[in-house]
Parts: structure tokens; sequence; C-alpha cells
């Protein structure tokens, strides 16, 4: 059986790296599942740090050596869970607002009327409104659990795509594999690196950092995607996060996924805004979004355009159920993916479960991000634009086939001794905030974010311009 680091390589195309350079401990369960998904992401930690060993390697002829506890992998899983600020005695108290633990009650699997189960998803105000819309009732688990047991499963999910909302039948792992799109998807790698147009090479910029020069424009929400860019930020890339004033967010996972970046508004839609879009495009190397397939096209930030745009660019799509096969369209989320890949349906003994982490989100981030440092190295040496694609469902697919683990229903995951280890505290334009901070460990460029989270909107859509809030996490 492939292991997860040895498929995380394959995507790398290079074998596997040599004895010692990366050293993953520990194993699962951290949490009360019996999913490994703490040493999955480790596998994938493993190859970013094998990815930002080569791009060193460019740079400066030395390699690099890596380690990562699937413990602190794990951990990292849940990380908005465990950033704090404090209240006005001075305790420090989670971000996490009571909306959101709200949302989480009644995001679950619930029974259906033909015996199967459906999970609706309320992540965001408008899509909430749509699925209620649907559902005809009030947002509390009794009232949701009695709108769904009025639905047959597959008549619910057809409805609730018709409507653009989010939510999907609980399916079993064979289910979804004999599925057209499941198909579809076990056909590709974990990662897709595409080449999409042709370019000089570009050297990776001198600087004192694996991704010093390197600049990244991430349009993304909620949670892949940020991770992805925030990722890149620990390794000294320039990020600036581009969103639109009034845009639906949860403002806890903004905080927890913006560090080391910095944040503009732009109306993509008005001419002006699409103009200074282009402008930082000119200006950058990485341009990630997560929209559904087809929406940036439209706008005129499709791959192509951005290749035409600027040459060498690479192109960073992530979405949850791929761009390819017959779902392609929906929207999803995190829960979503658990739902139809068939982790759900093994959630818990007795009935479906979601994981205690967002492992298919935090999964997929890491993903992106390992793509854009190969595409980045496929750029320096031969030259190209390249498109990196991943998603959701793809990541619950290579969770699911890493097998399964024995726990205690009681396994409450790591100590605060553990989490405080694990925490660098940062003073933000919103007041003090401790956090978890980068969990890979490098032998020379230890991961680090040069800047604090920003405040949504709060920078100028310039490269140039001075940066708010520019003091670094310790």
């Amino acid at each position: 059986m492939t292991t997860a680091f040895e498929e995380v390589m394959a995507v790398r195309g290079e074998g596997m790296p040599s004895d010692g350079a990366v050293q993953i401990t520990g194993e699962d369960p951290v949490f009360a599942t019996p999913f490994k998904i703490g040493e999955t992401c480790a596998a994938v930690l493993g190859g970013i740090g094998v990815a930002v060993s080569d791009l060193w390697q460019l740079k400066t002829g030395r390699a690099q050596t890596c380690t990562i506890d699937v413990r602190h992998a794990a951990a990292a899983l849940r990380s908005t869970a465990y950033a704090e600020r404090p209240d006005a005695n001075g305790k420090w108290r989670t971000i996490v607002s009571d909306a959101h633990m709200a949302m989480r009650q009644i995001t679950q699997p619930w029974p259906t009327r033909d015996g199967r189960w459906f999970l609706p998803h309320f992540g965001l105000p408008n899509l909430r409104e749509r699925v209620l819309g649907v559902l005809g009732c009030e947002p509390t688990p009794q009232s949701v659990s009695a709108a769904v047991g009025t639905w047959n499963a597959m008549d619910l999910e057809a409805a609730i795509d018709e409507a653009r909302a989010c939510g999907a039948t609980v399916r079993t792992n064979a289910e979804w594999m004999a599925h057209p799109h499941g198909q579809v998807l076990a056909a590709k790698p974990i990662v897709e690196i595409i080449k999409i147009g042709d370019s000089e090479p570009e050297p990776m910029p001198a600087g004192e950092r694996p991704l010093s020069g390197i600049r990244a424009l991430d349009l993304t929400r909620i949670l892949a995607g940020p991770i992805a860019a925030r990722t890149l930020a620990e390794h000294g890339a320039e990020v600036m996060m581009v969103t639109a004033e009034g845009l639906p967010q949860i403002p806890e996972h903004v905080i927890d996924t913006s560090h080391g970046k910095r944040s503009c508004y732009l109306d993509l839609a008005s001419a002006d805004g699409a103009a200074q879009l282009k402008a930082l495009v000119r200006g950058a190397d990485v341009f990630s979004q997560g929209y559904r397939p087809g929406v940036m096209e439209k706008l005129g930030f499709g791959p192509e355009d951005l290749a035409r745009e600027r040459p060498g660019i690479i192109c960073t799509s992530i979405s949850c159920f791929g761009a390819d096969g017959p779902l392609s369209h929906r929207a999803g989320w995190e829960q979503v993916a658990q739902t139809v890949t068939g982790i759900c349906h093994e959630g818990l003994p007795d009935r479906p479960g979601l994981l205690p982490a967002a492992a298919t989100d935090y999964t997929t981030g890491y993903l992106a991000a390992y793509g854009v440092l190969l595409a980045l190295a496929k750029r320096a040496q031969e030259g190209g634009s390249y498109l990196v694609r991943v998603s959701l469902c793809q990541s619950g697919m290579f969770i699911y086939r890493q097998g399964k683990v024995g726990y205690e229903n009681d396994d409450v995951g790591l100590s605060p001794a553990e989490l405080d280890s694990l925490r660098v505290h940062s003073e933000t334009a919103a007041g003090p905030l401790r956090h978890l901070g980068p969990v890979l460990q490098l032998s020379e460029t230890q991961p680090r974010w040069q800047r604090t989270t920003p405040v949504l909107g709060g920078d100028a859509p310039d490269w140039s311009s001075p940066v708010a809030g520019n003091a670094a996490a310790e």
C-alpha cells in the first residue's frame, strides 16, 4: 500500500527524498476519530518541507531537513479553536463566537424520510437563508431535524443544488467511488499541476528566506484557500488578501488564517476594481482563488487570462468538488466533502458524524501550497505559467484511503501545556492574540510570519504601499 507521504512525493515526481531529509514522528489517534487525520496532514507538511528545501537549494545550493510531529500536525487542523484573546478581565478566551457554535450545531447529518442521512450547511448568512428557504424551518436543531425528516435524501440534495445552497446526502465511500464524480477524482492526483503557458525561466529571487521576493494574491475565503496563502507567508512570501467590502466572512477564521498577510478591498465587478487587480497581477507570482468553476473566467481573471497578463504566473484553484465531473458546479465546505466521500458515514460508531477537526479544509490548503511551491521550482528551472488545482473532496478521499485506527471516545487531543508550547503571541490592530505558530520545523529557515493578522481591507491595493499593522508575531 502506498503511504500518504509516498503519494505526496509522487506529485513532486523526483522520487523519495534522501534518508534523513524528512522526519515524521508520532502517530494517530490524536483526536477521537478512527481516521488518520494527523498522520495525513503530517505527510503533506513533510512534502511542503521538501518543496521548500528544493527552492532553498535552487537559491543557495544548500538543502534543508525538516521535522513534523503528528500531534502538532493534528493541532494545526483545529488552529482557529486554539486562538485566544483576553476578555475584559484579562482572561484568555477562544475567539470562536457563539454564532459560529450555533451554526455548527445545525450543520450536522440528520435522518431523512427514506432512512438515509442528509447534512445541510448553514455556514454564511446568505447560504443559510437559502437552505432555510428550501427546508421551510427555523435555524434550530429541532426544527432542522424535523424538516430534513420530511424529505427523501436525494430529492433534498437536488433541491439544495437548485437553490445554489450547500448540503449533501451522506454516502458510503463505496457509493462515492462508484459515483461518476468520484470516479473522475479517483483518476487524478491529489494535486494537479498543469502548464498553461510558455515563459522564460525565472530564478528564485534573492533573499534571506525561501520565498523572499515572491508575491501572492489571495482571493479566497474560509478555509482552505487562506491556509494555502498563510503557508506561503510562513516562508517569506508577500501575500495580499483581496476581498470585497461587505462580502460575508466568518470573523474568527479571518483572524486565524490571515497571519503574515496584507488585506485590501476591491470590487471586481467594477471597471476600476478590475483594473486595480490587473495591476496587482502584473506584479504577482501567485494568484489563488476559491470561487465556483467559471466565476473568475466571467470576470476576466481565468488562468489563461492571467497567464497572458503576467506570463510565468502560478494560478491556484481551490474548490470543493474539483474542476471536472458532474458535480463540479456545486459549492461546498469542509463538512460537505466529509459527507460525500464516506468519512461522515463512518464518523461515529452508531451514526454518521463529522470529524473533530477541519481535516479536508486544512489538508487541501496545505496541498495547494505544496503545489505552488513545486510550480515555482518548475518555473525557475523550465519557465512557464502553471495552474495548480486541489479540492476538498479529493482530500477527503486521500484521508479515507489511509485507513483507520482504534480510538477512545474520551480522547481529548493535546494538553494545555502542549498547546502553549505551540502558541505565539501577536499584537494586532484588534488587540493581543495568542495562536498556534507554524508547526513545520526546518533546519535553516524556520517558518514564521513577519506580520500579524491585518485589519480586513486595511491596506491599499498596491504592492509598494506602506503596510498597516506590521508587527511581527513572537
